[in-house]
């Protein structure tokens, strides 16, 4: 993987999640805690620190940030 992308394994699957999260904040009215069930995750504040890491905003900043 790491030949095809230059990221490893781990890093692939984070930019999918956030990508998913990202379009579940944009286009749903689920929220935060919906969202992070509805990716697989048992705990809300992974997906919320996860975010704010690679976007530098929270969940909640990136929702209105788009509008």
């Amino acid at each position: 993987m790491r030949i095809l992308t230059g990221q490893n394994t781990q890093q692939h699957i984070h930019r999918a999640l956030i990508n998913k999260a990202k379009r579940l904040l944009l286009t749903t009215s689920l929220s935060i805690h919906e969202t992070a069930f509805e990716l697989g995750f048992e705990y809300p504040q992974y997906v919320s620190r996860l975010l704010n890491r690679k976007t530098g905003l929270s969940p909640v900043a990136f929702r209105f940030s788009a509008q």
